[in-house]
């Protein structure tokens, strides 16, 4: 099998287009795009020089850092935020470092562990979208800069697509709904695209797990995997841990399915600097290296030297932060440098690696075993020590380990085009289960009823029922084609039809297991609301034929049908009317 660039088909649009990737990272962020010529196969490009980085040739990622002043104006970002004049200007004017900001648009079912840190504070009158929009700002300038600079007639060339750009922004595994929303409104702030339905149709969301598995394919990497075997494609970043199983069904065209539900877990390397930074407090603690601003700098130091290279915990690990004057028998300190235990140094990666391990086995279990590989993609697998305690502990499950070729941190912008251009995955597993609330008739001789009979409604109909029923529309572990619309029928009855034009239907969302729960449990942990469809079916009041009710009340039956599109890396939602009130499941609840 080839890889992808060579069986990638042409561009079949009329015009020329432009498609940027964007991928801001929870530590370290880049840039990918493709300019699309009628007729010609697509070819990927990256975005290589960033201000601040000019001395660097071919470096494709920058730090996810900005200062801004009191006023909230973003005063530098990227690489020039680590540049030593402007840290010590940042120092003088009291500028406010903004850093792991991608953190805060989780959602609220993802617990972060800090061990005791804090996100630094947002600037002021600034949102986490509003941070996250000026950072997407900033990549958008320097990626125009780039292509002007690049290509020849450049100038022309960003005019002439300028209004038609599409993008594409990759999050990580766990985020939903919620997420994409907020990625799309910070899109809208930083000038991205234009805030009406035409530009918000210009962003497209895919998974950093599906990313790197387009971008494991461009390398080559699925021609050597049999078809029979799953392979699992784990994407180690800053932030997040995203784990992703998938089967080749087909190699002419290239067909790839998802074998169970993709996983995401907080196990990034800035954990393991937070880790080592918990540590150097207490070792340090009344020495004059005990400052923050001090272990700050030699948590960096870390950052840069050890954790990078650190392969056996065998051996002394030295951490580089001072001059050769620098010493302090006493904590480990001679000639400006900080001697560690290479078995400590393994405990500040002991809960990222075991909680991969973990998530790993999962998938193998959840796959019933078809997973053989692991190809191991993002900054963090540049780390010796990950890809060594991968391989080994996973050795006994007779599953290889393997990290490809090309440069593992821009694998997530440059796979977020392959999924633009070649679209090989055509089949995806839910993660959770999703449904709507119902009423569900009142049974006196059910206790569960019993408990909730302070809760009943009466429909004008005339039917005694209990809010707050689960109805489910999509179990958890179920693999979705991306063709396929998960439809259900529906009635409620209204004693005023001016409610139609403000039609509203919540998509709840179960984590709790495999097991439909009977009710939704509107506070605990393991119900949200995914989304919230809103239609106007004001149209069917002209159709609809009042009724009378019990009490002598006129009410009008309302059917209609909730259409939810799962197999795609957006969630899609809709409401479809229809007049027919043979065939409904379930009424929807009635305000009581």
């Amino acid at each position: 099998m080839k890889p992808t660039s060579d069986t990638r088909k042409p561009y079949g649009g009329s015009s020329r287009a432009l498609i940027i990737a964007l991928d801001v990272g929870t530590t370290f962020s880049g840039v990918s795009y493709a300019l699309l010529e009628p007729g010609e196969v697509p070819k990927i490009h990256g975005v290589t020089r960033f201000p601040g980085q000019e001395h660097v040739a071919g470096n494709s990622k920058i730090p996810s850092v900005m200062y801004y002043d009191k006023h909230g104006r973003v005063m530098a970002a990227g690489a020039e935020a680590d540049n030593a004049s402007i840290i010590s200007q940042a120092e003088d004017e009291e500028w406010i470092k903004t850093e792991l900001f991608k953190l805060r648009l989780r959602p609220k079912s993802m617990k972060l562990k800090m061990n005791g840190m804090r996100l630094s504070p947002l600037p002021r009158h600034k949102t986490s979208v509003d941070v996250f929009g000026d950072f997407l700002a900033y990549l958008f300038r320097c990626t125009k800069s780039f292509i002007i600079d690049t290509h020849a007639n450049g100038q022309t060339l960003w005019h002439h697509v300028e209004s038609s750009i599409e993008f594409v922004l990759s999050h990580p595994n766990g985020w939903e709904g919620a997420q994409q929303t907020k990625m799309r409104r910070a899109a809208v702030y930083g000038g991205l695209i234009p805030d009406m339905d035409e530009g918000r149709a210009r962003i497209r969301f895919v998974t950093e797990g599906e990313a790197s598995l387009h971008a494991c394919v461009q390398s080559g990497l699925a021609a050597d995997n049999p078809s029979r075997h799953g392979f699992l494609v784990a994407d180690a970043g800053g932030g997040t841990l995203d784990i992703s199983s998938y089967a080749v069904r087909g190699t002419n065209p290239l067909v790839i399915e998802e074998v169970a539900p993709p996983d995401c877990i907080f196990a990034g390397s800035v954990f393991v600097s937070r880790r080592a930074r918990e540590f150097l407090e207490e070792k340090l603690k009344g020495s004059k290296y005990g400052t923050s601003d001090s272990i700050d700098h030699i948590t960096k130091r870390f950052d840069e030297t050890t954790k990078r290279l650190f392969r056996d915990k065998k051996d002394l690990q030295f951490v580089p932060f001072g001059s050769p004057l620098d010493k302090d028998l006493s904590v480990g300190i001679r000639g400006g440098q900080l001697k560690l235990d290479g078995a400590q140094v393994a405990e500040f990666f002991e809960p990222s690696v075991q909680a991969a391990i973990t998530s790993i086995k999962a998938q193998v279990d959840a796959s019933q075993g078809m997973i053989k590989s692991v190809w191991l993609v993002g900054g963090f697998a540049a780390s010796p020590w990950l890809f060594s305690q991968l391989q080994e502990r996973l050795a006994p499950l007779k599953i290889t380990v393997s990290r490809p070729d090309s440069q593992t941190s821009k694998a997530v912008a440059d796979g977020a085009l392959g999924f633009y251009c070649d679209h090989h995955v055509s089949a995806r597993m839910s993660k959770f289960m999703y449904g709507v609330e119902y009423l569900r008739e009142y049974d006196p001789n059910d206790p569960e009823h019993q408990s909730r009979k302070d809760r009943l409604c009466e429909l004008p109909s005339g039917p005694r029922l209990l809010p707050d029923a689960f109805d489910c529309i999509l179990a958890r572990c179920v693999k979705v084609k991306e063709s396929t619309v998960f439809s259900r029928k529906y009635c409620t009855e209204l004693t005023n039809l001016s409610t139609l034009s403000v039609f509203e239907v919540e998509i709840w969302c179960y984590r709790g297991g495999d097991t439909i729960p009977q009710w939704i449990l509107r506070h605990a942990e393991d119900y949200s609301t995914l989304c919230v469809v809103r239609a106007d079916l004001s149209l069917l009041s002209g159709s609809a034929e009042p009724k009378q009710g019990k009490n002598g009340k006129t009410y009008w039956t309302i059917v209609f049908s909730v259409e939810i599109h799962f197999g795609l890396t957006e969630f899609k939602a809709r409401i479809k009317w229809n007049d027919n009130v043979s065939d409904f499941h379930v009424f929807f609840p009635y305000v009581c």
